[in-house]
């Protein structure tokens, strides 16, 4: 008798399964089909996005090997066609090498890229950082102190990844100003953080040396 109930209860459990797959199988079908599409696009974007990294790579080092060779203009156009078409992170890099290579012919062009780049809110903060950076040592023997302090007093402060070398921008271009309570000042910051290079240090003491006594305690 028990097999008897068994067996109807197998053939019940059939007749569900298939009244739910009458019903639903069209869904299921579609379900399992754009399961597969995804994943199969999922894998073309990543086989995509590698091989335009790996063009990138290579665009990029070829840049870079006319940047050594001093084509600088060539070096430039390179980097700037990578620029135009590279994925972010190679994108980014290479404006920063386009405004480098840019600076050997033109450096108030170079400050100009630097310029775009800092404000451009789609670069990483440390890219920006140093765009900041790159122009004020371009501007740093000519611009008046006070534009020197609004570009770089941002990325000076603690914790700032690039605060090491433009606090030392920001000494000389107060000392070149004859601005001595400022150079002091920066000089001070130079000498208390513990994480200050040690040439960077010892820079600080050669500009120290110059300030009239007065200033130096």
């Amino acid at each position: 008798m028990s097999e008897l109930f068994n067996e109807v209860d197998e053939e019940v459990r059939r007749e569900r399964l298939k009244q739910l797959w009458d019903k639903y199988s069209l869904f299921i079908i579609i379900g399992v089909i754009l399961i597969i599409a995804g994943v199969g696009g999922w894998r073309g974007y990543q086989y995509l996005e590698a091989k335009k990294a790996a063009e990138a790579g290579a665009a990029f080092t070829a840049a870079a090997e006319l940047a050594d060779q001093n084509k600088h203009a060539e070096a430039e156009e390179a980097f700037n066609k990578v620029a135009a078409t590279a994925p972010a992170g190679y994108r980014n890099l290479a404006r920063l090498r386009a405004a480098a290579e840019a600076a050997a012919r033109d450096p108030q062009q170079a400050i100009k890229l630097y310029d775009a780049i800092s404000a451009d809110r789609s670069v990483p903060a440390q890219d920006r950082d140093l765009a900041t950076l790159r122009a004020g040592q371009l501007l740093v023997d000519t611009a008046a102190y006070n534009d020197i302090v609004q570009r770089l007093e941002p990325i000076s402060g603690p914790g700032a990844i690039y605060r090491h070398t433009a606090r030392e921008m920001l000494a000389l271009s107060a000392w070149r100003a004859n601005n001595v309570a400022a150079t002091r000042q920066w000089i001070e910051q130079i000498n208390l953080d513990p994480e200050t290079p040690a040439s960077l240090r010892n820079r600080a003491e050669v500009m120290q040396a110059l300030l009239p006594p007065a200033a130096k305690s």
